[in-house]
């Protein structure tokens, strides 16, 4: 648990490596510790607030050299924290932005910890405890949707939607409860039947915003895709065109890839991570180290969200019937979804007529044949002919199975999130039952309960525990 919550704080708060270090400073002391570390001919302060001065950072009464940089006063409550804030910017790297934070440790301030300037805001109404993880999750964003979700968190989205639920059920509660205190009297209340209507609307609400998490969860970690198949079907050409450059080395020798290589790719805003794998063959045909490769391949397909298998479209059509064996072999030990893809369309002449021809109608097929039982994409790695019919593809397997409403991303909750969701539809539903049997007192102890569970989503019956463990992921300086 943080301590000492009114005392004054200070860190860096940009990454290093950059062009600027801004060091930012918040608590009571924020002014002192920057005027105590900083000059310049005009100087922070309540008279010119929210303004860059340009000066010099200097220690002590020092008030010639220093370096050039920038400073700024906000004071409170008009500011992220809530309280008087002070940034100085300074020249980026690690050397400038560590100094100017020594200074202003020496002035006074301590050393934030972990999340610890988000948190104030939080304790000091700027924000919800949703609005707080939008923070981190914008800090973490990977892909564009990620971010977009991340930024609709932080401006409210789930948190407004938590607090309606919230205050609909303290409004039942209130009628239960009354219906205990006021027995005796002839009040207004609301018939039974209208009464356990509207709770049974708020736990579908609840158990429906709860389903979101999972469209959350494909948004932020993004998905595991697999690239797998025989060798030289061209994997590795796939994922360096998918990539935009070369990143896996290709020959036409057939087992140049010997281990799993992985990169991230953004496809419709969700983002890849692609593993580009060894190609899968008969182990008698294998070197020892081809072997171990495959045997990543293998752990691979096992734990991908989706497996991309590529055949050979431009093999000998004699070979097609021992692709498609090879195939029914490795999809029986894929757990996530599998889509089969024909390379090399360009490969060889009338690619698409020789797969016609190889698997004609007039040949009988028969029902269970692989043809039959998926739906193939066809592509061409080396020219890119085909790939966006493929990533169409990638992007509705992702989202297949979730909800349209959360697809849309406009109020989209986190594993937290739903957790609790999910225990206070349950509450609502005993609920639910107490009020068809006019058991008030029940009633109203489930919708207590309830109502502390939604309130812990928004922070307002969060635990200090509950605030240590969200707010320790935060790094230093946010």
């Amino acid at each position: 648990m943080f301590e000492h919550e009114n005392d004054t704080i200070a860190a860096i708060c940009t990454g290093a490596g950059g062009a600027v270090g801004i060091i930012r400073i918040s608590g009571p002391r924020a002014l002192n510790a920057v005027r105590a570390v900083w000059r310049g001919r005009r100087m922070p302060g309540p008279d010119c607030p929210r303004v860059l001065l340009y000066g010099r950072i200097v220690s002590g009464a020092e008030t010639g050299a220093g370096e050039p940089s920038l400073a700024v006063f906000m004071p409170g409550p008009h500011s992220f924290t809530g309280e008087d804030v002070a940034e100085i910017h300074c020249h980026g790297g690690s050397f400038a932005a560590r100094r100017a934070l020594r200074l202003v440790l020496r002035a006074g301030a301590r050393l934030a910890q972990n999340g610890e300037f988000t948190r104030r805001a939080f304790l000091n109404g700027k924000l919800d405890l949703t609005q707080a993880e939008g923070v981190l999750d914008l800090i973490n964003a990977g892909s564009e949707r990620a971010g977009l979700l991340a930024e609709r968190r932080l401006n409210g989205a789930v948190g407004s939607v938590v607090r309606e639920i919230r205050a609909e059920i303290v409004h039942l509660l209130s009628e239960c409860e009354s219906r205990l205190d006021f027995s005796e009297e002839d009040l207004d209340w609301m018939p039974p039947d209208t009464l356990r209507g509207r709770i049974e609307s708020l736990r579908g609400q609840a158990e429906k915003l709860a389903l979101t998490a999972r469209a959350g969860a494909l948004i932020r970690d993004g998905v595991s895709l697999v690239i797998a198949g025989p060798p030289n079907a061209g994997k590795s050409s796939l994922l360096n065109r998918m990539l935009g450059y070369d990143r896996a080395i290709v020959t036409p020798v057939p087992g140049t890839t010997r281990d799993t290589l992985e990169e991230s790719v953004s496809v419709g805003g969700i983002s890849f991570r692609v593993t580009d794998t060894a190609g899968l063959r008969e182990a008698g045909e294998a070197d020892p180290i081809e072997a171990m490769g495959m045997a990543r391949s293998q752990q691979s397909l096992g734990s991908a969200d989706i497996v991309l298998w590529l055949l050979d479209a431009s093999a000998p059509a004699e070979s097609f019937p021992a692709q498609f064996e090879a195939m029914g072999r490795a999809k029986s030990s894929v757990r996530g979804k599998f889509i089969p893809c024909w390379n090399k369309m360009d490969g060889a002449a009338l690619a698409s007529d020789r797969l016609d021809r190889a698997y004609a109608p007039e040949k009988q097929v028969e029902d269970n044949a692989p043809e039959k039982q998926f739906v193939f994409e066809h592509i061409s790695a080396r020219t890119g002919d085909g790939l966006d019919t493929l990533f169409r593809r990638l992007e509705a397997t992702a989202w297949e199975g979730l909800p349209p409403a959360a697809q849309s991303g406009d109020a989209v909750v986190s594993e937290r999130h739903a957790a609790l969701l999910e225990q206070a539809a349950v509450h609502l539903g005993a609920a639910r039952d107490c009020v068809r049997a006019e058991s008030w007192e029940l009633a109203g102890s489930s919708l207590r309960t309830a109502a502390e569970l939604t309130g812990c989503i928004t922070g307002e019956t969060a635990t200090p525990d509950v605030l240590d463990e969200i707010f320790s992921r935060f790094c230093i300086g946010k």
